[in-house]
C-alpha cells in the first residue's frame, strides 16, 4: 500500500506544475510517509522520487514550493542512509550555497537548506569534507556571526521568531561539521574562528536559549583539539565559563532551569581542559571547584550529570594544586567517598575513584613539600605565599591521615580475608563433613568465634571510617547495621584497588575489572 501511494503521489507531483499549492501538500503527505521510515524512504529513491524532488528545489519559481520540498529531501535524507550517499554531491552543496547568498530568499528558505545541509553532514565523513571544500562551512560561520543582532537576543520562552530559529538551526549543522568522525579537525579549525563572537555573546547574555546552543558547539569543536583548546583559552574563553557558571550558581533563586544549565556549562568547561589539565588553574581564581560540589549536592541531578560534574572536578585537581587544596577545604575528598560507597554506577564509581587517584597522589606530593622547610623569603610577598601555606598545612595533615586510615582498613580486611580462606581449607581438608556441619549449624563454637568477630571488630572498622573519615554531613546520618557497615569498608576497598587512568580516554575507555568486584564482594560474605 505504501508503494502505491508513494507511486501515485509522485505521478500527482509531476502533474501539478503549474499548481503550487497542490505540490505542495504533495509534498507534505510524501515526507509524512517517509519520516522515520527507511524502506518508503527507500523505494522513493529506486522510483526516481528523490531526484525529482532534488531538481524540483531547484527549478521552481515558487518560494513555497521550494521550502517544502527542501524539507521532504532532508526528512528523506536523515531516513535512509542510502538516500544521503545518493544526494551528497559537491553540487547540491553548491545549490544550496545559492539559497542561502540570494537576497531574494527568505529566512524559512534558508532555515531549510541550512537543515539539508546538516542531515548530509551528520555522521558522514564525505558530507563533512564536502561542506569544507565547497566553501559552504564559511557560509555557516558567517550566518553564526550575523543572524542574530544584539536587540534579537532577548527572546521569549516561545523561542518563535525566524531569525533566532535560523540561528539555532545553523549552531546545530556546525555542531555535525565537527563531530562524529571529527574529520582529522580540520573543520574544527576552521569553526574556531568565531570563538570570540561566542564568547561575547556568553558575556552579554545569560538566556538558555543563547547558552545551550553556544555551548553545544563550543563544546564538540574543541573537544580532543588541544590546539583548539589553548586557542579558547588565550581569549579567555575558559574565564567566560567560568563566570557564566559562578552567576548561574549564585542566582537568587537556584530553579530546576539553572541547575540543569550549569551542567551545559560544566561539561563545556570540562571539554576545554580534558586534553590539558594544565589550564584548570585559570579555573582557580573564580573557585570552580567550590561550585562544582556544590552543583553536585543537588539532589535533581541524574546519573549521567553527576559523571560529568566529577569528572570535570577530576580535571581541574588533577595537576592545580590550588584546586586541589580548594577540594580539600570544601569537605571534596568525604564527597567522594560517600559516592562511592553509596553508588551502584560501575561509571560513577570510576569517576569518583579518579578524583580520589588525584587527592592521594596530591597527598603523597604536598607530606613531602611539608618535609622541606628550606624556602627562603626575599619579599613581603614571598611571605604571605609562606603564611598561606602554613595555615594550609593543617588541611593536607588530615589528608594524610585520611589516606593512612584507608590504607590499614584495606590491610586489616586482606588479613581477615586470609585468615578465611586458611581456616576454610584447613577445615575442608581435614574433614569436609565437619565442614559441612558447621556451615549449617549455628551452635559450632569456630562459626559464633567468626560471627562475633564480624559483628564487632568490623562496626568498629567502619564506625572509625565513618566517623573520622566522611564529611559531617555523612557522620550525622544514622549509625547503619553491621552487615551494611561492613558491606562499605569492602566497597571502599575494592573501589580503591581500581587503577584509574589521568586522561578522560583512558577513562572512558577502560571499564572496571570483573574480578575485583567478584573477589570484594566474596571476601564480604566470608
Amino acid at each position: 500500500d505504501v508503494k502505491t501511494d508513494l507511486n501515485l503521489l509522485l505521478e500527482c507531483l509531476k502533474y501539478q506544475m503549474d499548481c503550487p499549492l497542490s505540490q505542495k501538500e504533495v509534498l507534505i503527505t510524501i515526507y509524512s510517509i517517509c519520516q522515520q521510515n527507511s524502506e518508503a524512504s527507500e523505494y522513493f529513491r529506486e522510483i526516481g522520487g528523490l531526484m525529482f524532488i532534488n531538481d524540483l528545489a531547484k527549478s521552481s519559481v515558487h518560494c513555497i514550493v521550494k521550502e517544502a520540498a527542501l524539507f521532504t529531501l532532508g526528512i528523506i535524507i536523515e531516513s535512509n542512509v542510502y538516500c544521503q550517499q545518493t544526494l551528497c554531491t559537491s553540487a547540491l552543496f553548491e545549490d544550496l550555497i545559492l539559497f542561502l547568498i540570494k537576497k531574494d530568499s527568505g529566512v524559512n528558505l534558508k532555515r531549510m537548506s541550512v537543515y539539508v545541509i546538516l542531515v548530509l553532514v551528520s555522521n558522514n565523513k564525505n558530507g563533512q569534507t564536502y561542506v569544507r571544500d565547497t566553501g559552504c562551512i564559511s557560509l555557516l560561520l558567517q550566518l553564526f556571526r550575523t543572524t542574530l543582532s544584539t536587540s534579537e537576543k532577548n527572546l521569549s520562552g516561545e523561542n518563535t521568531d525566524p531569525c533566532y530559529q535560523l540561528w539555532s538551526s545553523v549552531c546545530s549543522t556546525l555542531c555535525a561539521c565537527v563531530n562524529n568522525p571529527q574529520n582529522g579537525a580540520y573543520n574544527q579549525n576552521i569553526c574556531c574562528s568565531v570563538f570570540p563572537y561566542a564568547k561575547q555573546w556568553l558575556e552579554s547574555c545569560t538566556q538558555p536559549e543563547i547558552i545551550r546552543p553556544i555551548c553545544s558547539f563550543l563544546g564538540l569543536t574543541v573537544a580532543n583539539n588541544s590546539y583548539v583548546q589553548k586557542y579558547f583559552v588565550s581569549i579567555g574563553g575558559l574565564d567566560t565559563l567560568a563566570k557564566v557558571l559562578l552567576e548561574l550558581m549564585h542566582n537568587s533563586c537556584l530553579s530546576h532551569s539553572n541547575v540543569k544549565l550549569a551542567v551545559v556549562v560544566t561539561k563545556t568547561l570540562d571539554a576545554c581542559i580534558a586534553n590539558n589539565s594544565a589550564v584548570g588553574v585559570v579555573l582557580a581564581k573564580y573557585h570552580t571547584v567550590t561550585e562544582l560540589l556544590r552543583l553536585l549536592s543537588n539532589e535533581t541531578l541524574n546519573t549521567g550529570e553527576k559523571i560529568s560534574i566529577i569528572l570535570t572536578i577530576g580535571h581541574c585537581t588533577e595537576v592545580c594544586e590550588e584546586n586541589q587544596c580548594e577540594l580539600l577545604q570544601n569537605n571534596g575528598l568525604p564527597l567522594m567517598i560517600q559516592v562511592l560507597t553509596e553508588s551502584q554506577d560501575e561509571e560513577l564509581i570510576k569517576a569518583a575513584t579518579f578524583v580520589l587517584q588525584n587527592c592521594k597522589q596530591m597527598t603523597e606530593q604536598l607530606s613531602l613539600k611539608l618535609c622541606d622547610n628550606s624556602l627562603n623569603v626575599n619579599n613581603a610577598e614571598g611571605l604571605d605565599v609562606q603564611v598561606r601555606k602554613r595555615c594550609l598545612q593543617d588541611y593536607w595533615k588530615k589528608a594524610k591521615e585520611i589516606l593512612h586510615r584507608i590504607n590499614s582498613i584495606e590491610k586489616e580486611h586482606d588479613e581477615e580475608r586470609v585468615q578465611g580462606e586458611i581456616f576454610v581449607e584447613e577445615s575442608s581438608a581435614g574433614n569436609p563433613e565437619a565442614l559441612k556441619s558447621r556451615e549449617v549449624n549455628p551452635g559450632d563454637p569456630k562459626m559464633c568465634i567468626e560471627r562475633t568477630y564480624k559483628e564487632v571488630c568490623c562496626p568498629q572498622l567502619t564506625s572509625k571510617l565513618n566517623n573520622q573519615v566522611l564529611a559531617p554531613s555523612v557522620t550525622s546520618a544514622p549509625q547503619k547495621n553491621a552487615t551494611e557497615n561492613t558491606m562499605d569498608a569492602a566497597s571502599t576497598r575494592q573501589t580503591e584497588q581500581i587503577n584509574i587512568p589521568c586522561s578522560v580516554t583512558e577513562l572512558q575507555a577502560d571499564s572496571v575489572p570483573q574480578s575485583h568486584s567478584i573477589n570484594g564482594k566474596t571476601a564480604c560474605v566470608k
